[in-house]
């Protein structure tokens, strides 16, 4: 009768040599894989997502995310409502977390406390090449900055697609990581806001340092642009240099057009020039 044996290595040999039973000696040193190992695997490739819930300005977000980057940032009242939400939009199952990981919470937060340059893999599988370019020009915006959506659609190369730049902003599936609440009407007035409308739109753009009021009453004087009699730059009015200049140096203007006939140029930093573009 045929004993397994795992016998010495011939000479020149690599290894040992496995006797007639060796899958029977070997199944002996298997072990059970991890519980929930095949979900980590599936979230690292990307075919099923994890959400988990975060909190901002405006209440609890649930963020969903893979290997390959947040999918999903969606304001709900509850993780289910949510999952789902983000499972039919997606395709993708969806499983509940605790909390995000803590290098994801760590960049998101460094992100909304105006860190443009922390890297935060996004996730836009079924986006267009234009949304794609919509969104990347956003992040451009500093924290406690607003541009209108014709400055986007200039600086991207489509001056006339004002209207498809909004919709774009509306489909962002990352509001807040993309800051699509930086963006406002081409008149200057706030304008709407996937994320809970334009009531969160002005509580997040206080938050971040600005008064949504004083910019819609400037909007509905048309006070476009925002000069300085100092340096004869003209901003728009939320630039940081603009919001540096000393009111009694202060004056505005309701188009490029106008502030170029009275001596001013336009700045470098936040090139108003997109407002005659798109116009």
């Amino acid at each position: 009768m045929t004993r397994t044996t795992l016998t010495a290595c011939p000479t020149g040999s690599s290894g040992p040599v496995l006797g007639d039973e060796a899958p029977g000696v070997l199944s002996a040193l298997a072990v059970p894989a991890p519980a929930g190992l095949a979900d980590d695997v599936l979230v690292e490739v990307g075919l099923v997502d994890r959400m988990a819930p975060y909190p901002s300005p405006i209440g609890t977000l649930f963020i969903a995310w893979n290997g390959r980057g947040v999918a999903e940032v969606d304001l709900g009242l509850d993780g289910d409502g949510s999952r789902a939400r983000h499972e039919a939009r997606s395709g993708r199952r969806t499983i509940p977390a605790d909390v995000l990981p803590p290098h994801l919470a760590d960049a998101i937060g460094r992100r909304l406390a105006g860190e443009r340059r922390v890297r935060i893999p996004l996730d836009l599988r079924g986006c267009t090449e234009f949304e794609v370019a919509v969104w990347t020009k956003a992040l451009e915006i500093p924290r406690g900055e607003v541009r209108p959506y014709g400055w986007i659609a200039a600086e991207i190369g489509r001056p006339k697609a004002v209207r498809a730049v909004g919709t774009a902003l509306g489909h962002n599936p990352v509001p807040l990581i993309v800051p699509c609440h930086r963006v406002v009407r081409t008149d200057g007035t706030i304008g709407q806001y996937s994320l809970g409308g334009p009531g969160n739109k002005r509580t997040i753009l206080a938050a971040e340092g600005l008064d949504p009021a004083a910019l819609e009453d400037a909007a509905r004087r048309g006070e476009r642009l925002t000069g300085s009699t100092t340096t004869r730059i003209v901003c728009w009015p939320t630039c940081r240099h603009a919001r540096r200049t000393q009111d009694r140096y202060r004056v505005a203007f309701r188009s490029l057009r106008e502030a170029g006939a009275m001596g001013y140029r336009p700045c470098k930093v936040c090139r108003p020039t997109a407002l005659e573009s798109a116009a």
